[in-house]
């Protein structure tokens, strides 16, 4: 049997953690650029790969934020495609998994 109140206290530690994390990115990306011409080039780069890891942040919270309404909605745990039982193991990697090893194969 699922834990689910032990995968809800992650998924929230997580949720909070990207949320921190994106506002560095925004305050990183929203900095006064620099004047020498080889450490803009260089800042540019840079804002590129932050720009790449809020995307990704962006979409683990939105997996994150569907997981904590399977939660509320008390089919956490549950495969959104097939409705089988996630296995733990699985979901202790990926705690916002919503679908089950057999599903997500197949996607």
């Amino acid at each position: 049997m699922i834990h689910v109140p032990h995968f809800k206290s992650v998924l929230e530690t997580r949720l909070a953690e990207l949320e921190a994390r994106l506002r560095r990115i925004e305050t990183d990306l929203d900095a006064t650029p620099v004047a020498d011409f080889e450490d803009r080039a260089t800042e540019r780069g840079n804002d590129e790969v932050l720009e790449e890891l809020g995307a990704a942040g962006l979409n683990e919270i939105r997996q994150i934020r569907a997981a904590l309404d399977r939660v509320a909605q008390g089919t956490f745990g549950a495969c959104v495609d097939c409705g089988e039982a996630i296995d733990e193991k699985r979901l202790a990697l990926v705690p916002h998994a919503a679908l089950c090893t057999a599903c997500a194969a197949r996607t």
